[in-house]
């Protein structure tokens, strides 16, 4: 309780009854329950990389070398979600009084960064391929290829519950799920060169690959950056939040609003209300009724609201 402003702080989750401890709250995200599918992928993935690039070498197939590059960005991207998944189940200490939920965002910024520079690398390759066409034993590349598709097939049915709970996991699913368009394009390829033999084929399916992935990064890559930079949640409007707040009898003025999340889900919200005149002895009544329209509207649980019996000194009101 200051007394230069008179502040009434509350410091609980909303008007379910949760509470900070001591040194904060520990968020672990919910990609937690699916350590197990992500520990098959990644063994999984990691033995088709290993054939792929194998049979990429054997073969000479650019095509194939480049849906093993992807597969290695799978591999990574399934080792930053296991590391993830460990590092965040750790607690909040002195330190880190949000726990370690962001190394989420993270793993997903490093895992598309990585994509993009292998797609970029794989393009140039093909590039150099269309000046001087090499030969591709096709067999051997449709024979790879194949086991890579029944692989990233299965790898995705293992992650397809999480892509939509979890940053890391969507990220690891989107190269999987890129790299089974690239075993379909590979083994299109294969055939074509097999019964024409035409070699320019090759490079041409690896363009096409690096074109198809690099929007598709690019977009995981802004939304990781967008997490890490504290912004507004996908799906929540400040404005619409601001509005359901003042709408809650007593509350005078909002200010100092700002959402945002630790990871790709669990919103947390933090603001000052202003109680209006008269309402100041039940406080905390207004208090727990705008935390209950945070949850039923906005479905926000982790609200830390400063109410006020007079304004903190900011000038606007709705800032």
């Amino acid at each position: 309780m200051g007394a230069a402003h008179d502040h009434s702080r509350d410091h609980s989750h909303g008007h379910h009854g949760h509470a900070h401890g001591a040194v904060g709250h520990s968020h672990v995200p919910a990609v937690i329950q699916h350590e197990k599918p992500l520990w098959l992928a990644f063994w999984l993935t990691l033995l088709v990389l290993l054939a792929e690039i194998s049979g990429g070498l054997l073969s000479n197939s650019l095509a194939l070398l480049s849906d093993a590059a992807h597969m290695m960005t799978d591999v990574a991207a399934l080792g930053i979600s296991l590391c993830a998944v460990r590092m965040s189940q750790r607690p909040a200490d002195a330190r880190r009084s949000y726990g370690y939920a962001r190394l989420e965002a993270i793993g997903a910024l490093v895992n598309s960064s990585l994509l993009l520079l292998v797609a970029g690398y794989i393009l140039f390759e093909a590039v150099q391929r269309f000046r001087a066409p090499e030969a591709v034993a096709s067999t051997g590349m449709l024979v790879v290829a194949v086991i890579g598709l029944l692989a990233n097939l299965l790898s995705m049915k293992l992650l397809a519950a999480g892509a939509g709970e979890s940053l890391n996991v969507k990220g690891a699913y989107l190269e999987v799920w890129s790299d089974m368009l690239g075993s379909l394009g590979v083994i299109a390829g294969g055939v074509l060169i097999h019964f024409t033999g035409w070699a320019w084929v090759d490079p041409v399916v690896a363009v096409l690959l690096g074109l198809w992935v690099l929007p598709r990064t690019w977009g995981l890559l802004k939304q990781a950056a967008h997490v890490l930079m504290q912004g507004v949640p996908d799906g929540l409007d400040v404005d619409a939040v601001r509005d359901a707040m003042l709408a809650v009898p007593g509350v005078a003025a909002v200010h100092d609003l700002h959402v945002w999340a630790l990871g790709s889900r669990e919103p947390i919200l933090t603001a000052h209300v202003l109680l209006r005149e008269g309402t100041t002895a039940d406080a905390d009544g207004v208090r727990a009724a705008v935390a209950a329209q945070l949850h039923d509207r906005f479905h926000i649980d982790h609200a830390t609201l400063q109410v006020e019996t007079r304004h903190c000194g900011h000038r606007t009101l709705h800032a």
